[in-house]
């Protein structure tokens, strides 16, 4: 159960189940077509088979009336037969008899399917010639199928297929049997009755021409007269292998010259259609079982394609699913590896474009991390050397020196008010310097009272020499700001450009706001820096942590809290947009701004 909660188990089977369902209806949809079209075909060839049979039937029909009109029509036959009813001497009767025969062999012979051709009086005489004993007079007594031939008016009576001759039996095997027709003679110029023709024919041809209408080995093909007697049957070899006919005598009823019925009956597809030469109707039945060879072969190959089609979906969902699941599995690992607090792994991945902009966002986010947390490491390492410095700053000698004479000159001169400001301001900076308990940041009220702390010193050092003066936003005086950031630009300011003046100079500091950031600027009109002194620096604060240890040239052996510590602080709390600036020119000026993220006016958005 747990693969199914995984990407890849839940879109194999989705994906599966897909392929199956949309296999599943085109297969549908396709055997349904397929079953129609078969049945069409079917019904169609059904039709065509059956009207062939026709077809052959009633051509088979015309051949054998036109024997029986060619004894009609062959006026020495009607002769002879009228002189053969009339008193004559012996020897002239068995002339007659002789030139009879002779004429019934020629025809005989003309066609090889006649089994035999018998014309039978009206004195009960025949004359026969068969295959038996070839021509021949014999008498016959009367029967049923000679009642029906005397009905006739000089239409064909087509009596049917028998087992064997009904003149003679011997002339026939007992599986052979025979197809009988015939009709009444004329004599045409006077139109009187001179006796019947029986002809008996191969049934071999009627059964042959009727196996064309059949469409399987279980097809029964049934010729009926028009009251519904069954004149033959052609089915399988085996009785047991067919199912007898359910079809009423009295189906399909009169039909038309050339049409065809085709129609379902339970099991079985039936046909009929007429053979109007002899007003019969030729009946196929066909089981259904016979009829679906096509359609079992059209499962076979439907169902073979399935297996194979099944087999191929389970492969492509497999890859499609893998293909989806494989990156994300490499990203959990990835994942797993910075919950360790690896941060130096890279997922690389081909995949989708959504996927490949997720790997690179997460490989974005940890590089980014990364960065920030040595950025914090720095950061950290930088806040305890500013603390350390500041420490030292507390106990620099020169600065110290300077401050106890200073104490010393106007403790002589008893000038106690203005010993107590320096004094009260030197323990005020002290105070601040040492106090590192709440972080490393605080407001710029703070730097800037800090900042006037320190000039008060100064300037009781200097006396008139410097002259400061601040131009600080109200608003901006609440910004949080690292600490210990304007002195030690001050100082330098104060130590390298204005005490080497042999005039009174000016230090001014102000604030401004550009482009988002909050800008504090330390301007004085001191001696300034060369083009190349300020080109070192530049590329000095440039360089990153560690460099301004070696360079004395630039920081003139000064060991307090330099630019570059101020400047790399800055950078790394609030990224490297954000910094120390420098623009100095010599004999003219130096311009130090520092830039912070610029604080939110109030009203605007979140």
């Amino acid at each position: 159960m747990t693969s199914l909660r995984t990407i890849h188990g839940r879109l194999f089977l989705i994906f599966l189940f897909s392929l199956l369902g949309l296999l599943l209806i085109v297969s549908f949809v396709y055997y349904q077509r397929a079953t129609e079209q078969i049945r069409d075909k079917v019904a169609v060839i059904a039709e065509k088979n059956i009207s062939q049979t026709v077809g052959l039937f009633d051509l088979m029909l015309k051949s054998y009336d036109s024997v029986t009109k060619s004894l009609n029509s062959n006026n020495e036959l009607m002769r002879l037969l009228w002189q053969s009813q009339e008193p004559v001497s012996s020897d002239v009767a068995v002339g007659l008899e002789r030139r009879i025969t002779d004429i019934l062999g020629a025809i005989f012979y003309s066609r090889y399917d006649i089994v035999g051709i018998y014309i039978l009086t009206n004195q009960g005489e025949v004359f026969s010639f068969d295959r038996s004993v070839g021509g021949a007079v014999r008498p016959y007594a009367e029967k049923d199928w000679f009642s029906q031939l005397k009905q006739s008016s000089g239409e064909m009576i087509w009596l049917g297929v028998y087992p064997h001759s009904l003149v003679s039996e011997s002339i026939t095997q007992p599986e052979q049997k025979v197809f009988a027709f015939g009709r009444e003679l004329f004599e045409l110029s006077t139109m009187r009755p001179i006796g019947t023709v029986l002809i008996e024919t191969e049934a071999d041809a009627i059964a042959s021409a009727l196996t064309n209408a059949s469409l399987g080995p279980g097809s029964d093909v049934i010729i009926r007269d028009q009251s519904g007697r069954e004149i033959m049957r052609a089915g399988p070899p085996d009785p047991q292998a067919g199912e007898s006919s359910a079809i009423p005598a009295d189906w399909p009823g009169p039909l038309k010259r050339g049409q065809v019925i085709v129609t379902d009956r339970k099991d079985k597809l039936v046909t009929a259609a007429p053979i109007t030469m002899a007003n019969w109707t030729v009946i196929g039945e066909t089981p259904k079982r016979d009829l679906q060879l096509e359609l079992k072969q059209t499962q076979q190959f439907l169902l073979t394609v399935i297996v194979v089609l099944v087999f191929a979906a389970t492969l492509l969902a497999t890859f499609v699913s893998r293909s989806f699941s494989s990156p994300f599995k490499r990203l959990i690992q990835q994942m797993k590896q910075v919950e360790l607090g690896n941060f130096k792994g890279i997922v690389r991945v081909q995949s989708y474009q959504e996927l490949n902009v997720l790997v690179g966002s997460f490989n974005r986010m940890v590089y980014q991390m990364d960065e920030l947390i040595e950025r914090i490491k720095l950061a950290s390492i930088s806040e305890k050397n500013a603390q350390l410095q500041a420490l030292q700053s507390q106990v620099n000698p020169h600065f110290l020196f300077n401050t106890l004479d200073m104490i010393y000159w106007m403790l002589d001169e008893r000038e106690n008010d203005r010993l107590g400001k320096v004094i009260l301001a030197l323990s005020q900076m002290f105070r601040y310097n040492s106090d590192w308990k709440e972080a490393s940041s605080a407001t710029l009220r703070m730097e800037i009272e800090q900042l006037q702390h320190y000039l008060t010193v100064i300037e009781m050092r200097l006396g008139k020499r410097v002259n400061t003066s601040f131009d600080i936003e109200e608003r901006l005086l609440d910004a949080e700001v690292p600490k210990m950031i304007l002195q030690p630009i001050v100082e330098n300011a104060v130590k390298y450009g204005l005490e080497p003046l042999n005039r009174p100079g000016t230090l001014r500091v102000y604030s401004r706001e550009q482009d988002g950031k909050l800008e504090i600027v330390v301007e004085d009109n001191g001696v300034g820096m060369d083009e190349e002194t300020l080109e070192r620096l530049r590329q000095l604060m440039d360089d990153g942590p560690g460099l301004h240890s070696s360079s004395p040239a630039v920081s003139g052996g000064r060991r307090g809290v330099g630019l570059l510590n101020v400047h790399q602080r800055i950078r790394l709390r609030y990224g490297e947009a954000f910094g120390v600036r420098i623009d100095s020119e010599a004999g003219r000026f130096t311009k130090v701004a520092v830039s912070f993220p610029a604080p939110a006016r109030e009203g605007d958005a979140a």
